[in-house]
C-alpha cells in the first residue's frame, strides 16, 4: 500500500507524531478496511492546513457538528491518496478553486478521537480518525463559500487566532503544532 509506505518514511516531528505513526501502521497492517467508514472504530481522515501565500493566516472553518473552529478536511473514504482528499475537501468545505499544495509530502500526523454524534439523521458511534495533513497555499483574496451541510462559517485567521478561537482543547495543541512546524515554510 502506497499510503503505508508515505506514512513510514514519514520523519515525526515530536512524540505524538511518532506514536501517532506506530499505531497508525498498526492498524494499516491489522486492518483491511482502514480506509473507509465500515471500520467504524479507526479509520483514515486527511486534513489541509489552508495558508496564505505569505504564511501568516489560515483558512478556517466553523464546524458544525464540534461547534468549533476547525482546520478543513475528510474521510478517506476509500480513497489512499489522501492528499487528493485534502485538496477536494478544501474545495468542497470553501469554494476555493485557486488551491495548491506546498508539498506532496505529509505534513503531520495525528491520531484524533471523534465523540458520538448524529450526522445525516444517524448516530455515528465514537471513533477515532487515522489523519494525515497537508500543507496547502491559496489565495486569500479569492471569495469562500460556506457548505451548509458542514460548516456555517470560513475566515481567515492569523495562526494565532486559529488556536485561540478553537474550543477542542485538544485540536488548540495540534494546531499550534501546525503554526510552530510552518516557522520552515516561511
Amino acid at each position: 500500500m502506497k499510503l503505508r509506505n508515505q506514512i513510514a518514511a514519514y520523519e515525526p516531528h515530536n512524540e505524538q507524531e511518532a506514536k501517532d505513526q506506530e499505531v497508525m501502521l498498526r492498524y494499516i497492517d491489522t486492518f483491511p478496511d482502514i480506509l473507509t467508514r465500515k471500520n467504524e472504530f479507526a479509520h483514515f481522515s486527511s486534513s489541509a492546513w489552508t495558508v496564505n501565500k505569505d504564511r501568516t493566516k489560515v483558512l478556517m472553518a466553523f464546524h458544525n457538528i464540534y461547534q468549533s473552529w476547525s482546520w478543513l478536511g475528510g474521510h478517506a473514504d476509500g480513497d489512499d491518496h489522501l492528499l487528493r482528499v485534502a485538496l477536494r475537501e478544501t474545495r468542497e468545505e470553501t469554494g476555493l478553486t485557486t488551491i495548491k499544495p506546498l508539498s506532496d509530502e505529509i505534513y503531520s500526523l495525528e491520531i484524533l478521537g471523534v465523540d458520538g454524534h448524529v450526522k445525516n439523521g444517524s448516530h455515528v458511534a465514537t471513533h477515532v480518525h487515522l489523519n494525515v495533513t497537508y500543507l496547502i497555499e491559496a489565495d486569500e483574496n479569492e471569495r469562500t463559500q460556506i457548505k451548509p451541510d458542514e460548516n456555517s462559517a470560513i475566515q481567515w485567521m492569523t495562526l494565532a487566532e486559529a488556536v485561540e478561537k478553537c474550543s477542542e482543547p485538544y485540536m488548540r495543541i495540534i494546531y499550534q503544532k501546525l503554526n510552530d512546524k510552518l516557522k520552515v515554510y516561511a
